[in-house]
């Protein structure tokens, strides 16, 4: 037996609840892992308030990412005792996820723990610090250097956006970071944001082309935020679209793209081929230092997860939320 957060469906409703769940309800895969820590993104809250249709089937238990230690395996990858990270495939939203003590998954879905980081650590970084990794290699591969000026974050106070100045600071940009919590802006400093700036300037409807500002961005937002940061980028400029915090209709023009040449760079975290995910994690080893990782993240049990979740979509949540599944 084990103890997992599971989501049913009850009067058309998602009820969630903690619940003692025996092994041989767990899905089909080749390596059993004992999850140490989860954690709680933006999906993970709608999936677990019901707020969307996150959640392909019911009884799901939640989480789109977990670390821990493999406890049995028939993958020529891994054995009992190593240590995994896994981010999407259709964790908490198809199978079972990480909000749970135990996952039975692919092998093919996992990666190895970067060496230099803990299982803890791994989850304060999650799929909110690999997607922002994902969403800085992206503006690279395009060509976007540090010298070509200002680097927009909307979203900066999350856990992606918060990520993603700590990084293109550490790799020496200048980061400019949207918010609609000006009382965070001292955090957003200490990342390495140089200027800090309220989400209103870009939230609401605005014209087809504005002012040439920004080199490149990385949008969290989506909706009119995304619309207008296409329509701030300085000429050749990019934005790396993740999220869609604020909607997910983009109510742009083509003007951007046809007189600016500004490039819209979707990344997806879910179903990432394994090579860029192993890339993007020892990036984040490599460069993202433990004091950010730590200072970014707060811990709660897995019983407290569902208020929590409540909590992240209220805006009342700054930074990372890692679930303790074992608390």
């Amino acid at each position: 037996m084990f103890n997992a957060l599971l989501l049913d469906k009850q009067d058309d409703r998602t009820v969630a609840s903690i619940q003692a769940i025996d092994e041989s309800r767990l899905v089909d895969g080749d390596v059993l892992v004992r999850i140490d820590y989860s954690t709680l993104n933006y999906k993970d809250a709608l999936a677990i308030t019901g707020k969307a249709p996150v959640v392909r089937s019911f009884p799901m238990v939640p989480g789109i990412d977990f670390a821990g230690i493999v406890e049995e395996s028939t993958h020529a990858g891994y054995r009992p005792g190593d240590a995994v990270v896994l981010n999407g495939w259709g964790a908490g939203e198809t199978h079972w996820g990480g909000l749970a003590q135990k996952a039975r998954v692919a092998g093919d879905h996992l990666i190895p723990l970067p060496t230099g980081i803990t299982t803890r650590q791994a989850m304060a970084v999650g799929t909110a610090g690999y997607t922002a990794m994902l969403c800085v290699q992206a503006l690279e591969r395009h060509g976007v250097a540090a010298s070509d000026g200002d680097v927009l974050v909307t979203g900066a106070n999350g856990g992606v956006g918060s990520f993603a100045v700590a990084i293109l600071a550490k790799r020496g940009y200048r980061v400019v970071a949207s918010t609609g919590r000006p009382e965070e802006a001292a955090r957003l400093r200490e990342l390495g944001a140089a200027e800090v700036i309220d989400r209103a300037a870009l939230s609401a409807p605005g014209k087809p082309l504005q002012k040439e500002r920004f080199a490149a961005a990385v949008d969290c937002v989506g909706s009119h935020t995304l619309a207008n940061v296409c329509a701030s980028l300085r000429y050749g400029g990019a934005v790396a679209a993740c999220g869609l915090a604020q909607g997910m209709d983009l109510p742009a023009t083509v003007a951007p793209f046809i007189l600016r040449g500004v490039a819209l760079l979707g990344v997806d975290s879910v179903y990432v081929p394994r090579a860029r995910r192993v890339a993007a994690w020892a990036s984040i080893a490599e460069d993202v230092s433990v004091d950010t990782i730590e200072s970014v993240a707060s811990v709660v049990s897995l019983s407290d997860a569902v208020e929590a979740a409540a909590a992240l979509l209220r805006g009342e949540v700054a930074g990372r939320v890692i679930v303790d599944v074992n608390r």
